[in-house]
């Protein structure tokens, strides 16, 4: 295992078994792990380090748990949050997925309410994820309010377009009573644009959901700049009554923040340990 630190020691990354990586995050209110659900990704979303890599294969569920063990080793304690937001696409990896979060849930004692399962829009995995008993929180990839942005930065919206992924995020709300968070990574003159920022507000309309800007981090197979109107973006939306925040950019510097992961990075300088 080879493992790189960030801000100040508060943000690891780990390689495990040269395949898949995953983040321990440390805040003052919170300690969070980002979890890999598979080893590469095969959604081919433009600008993510993981889906320009392509897919290896599906991790076990224990492989998976492992990794919220390896980071409850570094917080010293269990953590409260895990996120399937590092490589894969969770719900393309359903079985092994559910298998893991039950005991994540059941034996290592993280709350359902605290473990997030991030897609780009699998419709018919998250409706069968809303017959799910477990309450976990959802979270939709959007990245574009209209099909034809968002099926050149994430190609399985021509599967699945806004609308439908919109109307499986309902079914999960009202199944599990659970706000759902938007994903929506901002990039320069793509998709951050004042009237994208108002049909985004238009399709938010009616649904309890919340929206995390993600400023854009570089990866080397995407080319587009992030955008300088996070804030302004941001502005505007909360000026048409919708619930955003802005995420907490960590682990940049070690090819550890949102859409990163990666294995570029293996033979890199700043691994401390193996």
């Amino acid at each position: 295992m080879a493992i790189w630190e960030a801000d100040n020691g508060e943000t690891r990354k780990a390689l495990f078994e040269g395949s898949y990586e995953t983040v321990a995050m440390r805040y003052p209110d919170r300690r969070t792990v980002c979890i890999s659900s598979q080893a590469g990704c095969g959604l081919g979303c433009t600008f993510c380090a993981t889906g320009q890599m392509g897919l290896v294969r599906n991790l076990t569920a224990w492989e998976i748990v492992s990794q919220v063990l390896w980071a409850a080793r570094v917080f010293g304690e269990r953590p409260t949050n895990v996120v399937l937001m590092g490589m894969g696409e969770p719900l393309a990896n359903y079985d092994n997925v559910m298998e893991a979060i039950r005991t994540i849930n059941d034996d290592v004692g993280v709350s359902a309410r605290k473990i997030t399962v991030s897609t780009v829009g699998l419709v018919p995995q998250i409706e069968r994820l809303a017959r799910e008993p477990l309450p976990v929180t959802l979270a939709l990839s959007l990245h574009a309010p209209d099909d034809e942005t968002r099926s050149a930065l994430v190609p399985i919206n021509r599967r699945w377009p806004v609308a439908e992924c919109m109307k499986a995020v309902k079914k999960f709300r009202s199944a599990h009573g659970r706000r759902v968070t938007i994903e929506y990574a901002l990039i320069d003159a793509v998709n951050d644009s004042s009237w994208q920022a108002k049909r985004l507000a238009d399709l938010m309309r009616g649904t309890d959901v919340h929206v995390n800007l993600i400023p854009l981090n570089p990866t080397p197979g995407y080319g587009m700049p992030a955008s300088p109107r996070v804030e302004a973006f941001a502005r505007e939306l909360k000026n048409l009554g919708v619930n955003v925040t802005v995420r907490d950019t960590r682990g940049r510097d070690i090819d550890a923040a949102c859409g990163q992961l990666a294995l570029e990075s293996v033979a890199g300088p700043s691994a401390i340990s193996s």
